[in-house]
């Protein structure tokens, strides 16, 4: 009589997301206030502090693949786990740099890439379980109900807000005590999740499965991740090239924090209803969409920049092109996290999910330099038009490759 192995306990979806929304609380706590110690306690110029932060979002984004294959490898919970250590152990050293007698920059700076590694541990960790949670739900309503994704980017957004309150009501202490809040609160998740999630969770254990790079094998799906990467890349110029946009507008500090908190309110409100919006019109379709809404929001950055505006016109039209960029994100990164199961099929999805954000990192790293160099070209918009040509590029070749998403002819293996 054979005897089939009995499939992993799923994790509860209210686990994973009060873990995901307690996560950015300690992440957003801490790393908002990293270029202020840098440029503060250790003196750095404003390009040395973009080159730290620059390598600490590559050390977390670049390495999503590799955290992905170890979660197939060794299990998503593990990974988790391992991750949640990683951070506190960064944490705490960006509080040790600033606990000797002279500041030690060496030590801050590993403590910044070591919370970056962290990240990249365990967040693919939990999009194997969000998406083995997915598939466990019963499919009546589909196509009314917002997907777990929806439901992690609301929960992360919560977190996002929060993060910062949290760490600026400690930074009156000092950011040695915001680093050590963090490192704590990053404890205590740990030891919640080690106590709430299965012990069993997804990942392969047959001879020649797991811990394989299968996602590169996938000659679909790494065409699928670059051209996905240009969702991570518009979105980050939330950050970078629409507050510098203000700027030119004698827009003060008010003005940039206004730009945010309406960012997250239309995250807040619009990501479940937009989700099931795209679960009804289905995939293709949402990202064709999704990607030309974020092309919209730099186009109307491009022609304000070319037609000459009072500086209210200009702050609304970068008000208006962060709300498609943000609106047209909401659509396509919950749908596009979807799709990683049926790219995978039976396959491991660890590699799959880390591939999709290393793409997106290696774009927001290059083409960050990209664009903070053309920015300084007032008179020919040439930045905002080279952030809109990738998602048009997306926004038509991306339905396509989807197409044959889970097709044993998509794949080269």
């Amino acid at each position: 009589m054979l005897v089939t192995p009995a499939p992993p306990r799923a994790a509860r979806t209210p686990v994973l997301l009060g873990t995901q929304l307690m996560f950015n609380v300690g992440f957003f706590a801490v790393v908002p206030f990293l270029a202020l110690v840098l440029t503060a306690d250790f003196g750095l110029t404003a390009a040395a502090v973009g080159l730290i932060l620059g390598v600490r979002t590559f050390a977390q984004q670049g390495m999503f693949l590799v955290g992905g294959v170890l979660a197939d490898r060794f299990g998503a919970r593990r990974t988790i786990l391992t991750g949640c250590a990683v951070r506190v152990l960064g944490f705490a050293t960006l509080a040790l740099s600033l606990l000797t007698p002279a500041p030690q920059l060496a030590l801050f700076i590993a403590g910044t890439v070591l919370t970056g590694l962290g990240g990249a541990l365990f967040s693919p960790g939990v999009n194997i379980l969000v998406a083995d949670a997915e598939q466990r739900r019963a499919p009546a309503g589909a196509g009314h109900r917002a997907s777990l994704f929806a439901w992690l980017s609301v929960a992360g957004e919560f977190g996002a807000v929060l993060g910062p309150l949290v760490g600026a009501a400690l930074l009156g202490w000092g950011f040695v005590v915001v680093a050590l809040a963090g490192a704590a609160l990053f404890v205590l998740i740990a030891v919640f999740l080690a106590i709430a999630l299965p012990r069993r969770t997804p990942a392969s254990t047959e001879r020649g499965i797991h811990g394989r790079w299968w996602s590169l094998r996938d000659r679909r799906f790494v065409a699928f991740s670059a051209l996905h990467a240009a969702d991570l890349l518009a979105f980050n110029q939330l950050y970078l090239a629409l507050p510098l946009q203000l700027a030119r507008a004698e827009a003060g500090p008010a003005v940039v924090a206004a730009m945010f908190a309406w960012v997250s309110a239309l995250t807040l409100v619009l990501q479940l209803p937009v989700s099931r919006w795209c679960h009804r019109v289905g995939a293709a379709r949402a990202l064709r969409v999704g990607y030309g809404l974020s092309a919209a929001g730099f186009v109307v950055v491009a022609a304000s920049a070319v037609v000459p505006l009072d500086d209210p016109v200009l702050i609304a039209a970068v008000f208006a092109a962060a709300g498609l960029v943000i609106v047209g994100h909401l659509t396509t990164n919950p749908t596009a996290q979807g799709l990683v199961p049926r790219f995978a099929g039976a396959l491991p999805t660890g590699s799959f999910f880390g591939l999709l954000s290393t793409c997106g990192g290696i774009a927001v790293l290059v083409g960050n330099v990209a664009v903070g160099a053309l920015l300084g070209w007032t008179a020919v918009p040439v930045a905002w038009v080279l952030l809109a040509v990738p998602l048009v590029v997306a926004a038509v070749w991306a339905p396509r490759v989807t197409a044959s998403a889970g097709s044993a002819d998509s794949l080269s293996r």
